[in-house]
């Protein structure tokens, strides 16, 4: 016992042991190491409860939870605020078992003890440092969010201006044709008139839209249709769509609205000639290489159409293609004409 009782005193843990078979479970003996802790002598922590380690601010739950451990026999581990003699506070680690005889009736509690005041301050002052961090972040969310939404007010409003711009454009030119003999040069007027609207029905739909940088190409598609079949005899020709739903960037709204346009509007124009009946089919969905956008009528056909030396749809559609990186086939669809477009998609295209 001798042995042991050098090892404890020479040990640099705090170390304390009550006996709790005397009344108010008084310090029976501590080590040096606890003396230099709490600042106390022994004379002074003797015959009395470690209660006099606590002050103002010691947490009345983990009291309370030590003391139920305690009455009941069982160990019990935790941090608490403790004061030194002199007032100063200190984080006190400490892990309590009790001593049993043979019989188990407890004869001693034995506590290791463990100054915690430079961890809690450490974790004090990362708890400053992360909330600085937040706060320095929110702010800077705020700011970039406010400077998004004022990007994007400013793209809005351009595309409604621009929209604008070539409604009135297409307007002036279709006052033009109007007022031009019949022939090339007032096919060719409205025409135009018609590719600016196409145009002017882009911007349109990015400007409804709450993300300036894609838009929706389903809604996008259905939008150009609905102006294209609004003058349609739909007893006579229909225009069908099957289009996936693909989240595409602004950049290819323009071409893709002259593409669609283009090519619906020949079919609607040529496919069919002396009231003939019919249907144009435009379906779009995602592939290996990017988007495939297919455009069929069940007309004449290429070969059964008039020549038109003043055509300028198959050109205009052929130099989009070619500006979108994209191949491009015509064929005969047996009956009709099918138009196969393959346009690449990168990741700014695509989420």
């Amino acid at each position: 016992m001798e042995v042991f009782a050098a090892a404890f005193e020479a040990s640099p843990t705090p170390m304390v042991v009550t006996d709790p078979r005397q009344g108010d479970n008084p310090v029976v003996w501590t080590n040096a190491a606890f003396l230099a802790l709490t600042g106390y002598g022994r004379e002074e922590l003797y015959g009395h409860n470690c209660r006099l380690l606590q002050g103002p601010l010691t947490d009345a739950d983990v009291v309370h939870a030590m003391r139920a451990a305690l009455r009941a026999g069982r160990p019990f581990e935790g941090e608490l605020l403790n004061y030194r003699k002199d007032g100063t506070p200190f984080w006190n680690g400490m892990t309590i078992n009790p001593v049993r005889d043979e019989a188990g009736q407890v004869l001693f509690f034995f506590s290791a003890q463990a100054d915690m005041t430079d961890k809690h301050r450490l974790e004090l002052a990362m708890r400053n440092a992360n909330d600085a961090l937040e706060r320095e972040v929110s702010e800077r969310t705020a700011d970039l969010r406010s400077a998004l939404e004022q990007k994007t007010a400013l793209l809005h409003e351009v595309d409604h201006r621009v929209k604008n711009n070539l409604q009135v454009i297409s307007s002036l030119m279709l006052l033009k044709a109007r007022r031009t003999p019949e022939g090339d040069a007032r096919d060719a007027l409205q025409a135009m008139a018609d590719r600016i609207g196409a145009l002017s029905t882009a911007h349109r739909m990015l400007y409804s839209e709450g993300d300036v940088s894609r838009f929706d190409f389903r809604e996008f598609t259905a939008d150009l249709i609905a102006d294209l079949a609004s003058g349609l005899d739909e007893d006579r020709t229909r225009i069908e769509t099957e289009i996936e739903a693909l989240a595409l960037s602004a950049a290819l709204a323009a071409p893709l609205a002259l593409l669609i346009h283009e090519l619906a509007t020949n079919a609607l124009r040529h496919a069919f000639p002396e009231e003939r009946r019919g249907r144009v089919s435009i379906e779009a969905h995602r592939c290996e290489a990017g988007m495939h956008l297919v455009i069929q009528d069940d007309g004449i056909g290429m070969a059964s159409a008039p020549p038109n030396p003043a055509g300028f749809g198959r050109t205009l559609v052929e130099m989009v293609v070619r500006q979108l990186r994209g191949t491009l086939e015509w064929s005969d669809a047996e009956p009709g004409t099918r138009i196969a477009i393959t346009i690449p998609l990168t990741r700014a295209d695509t989420p």
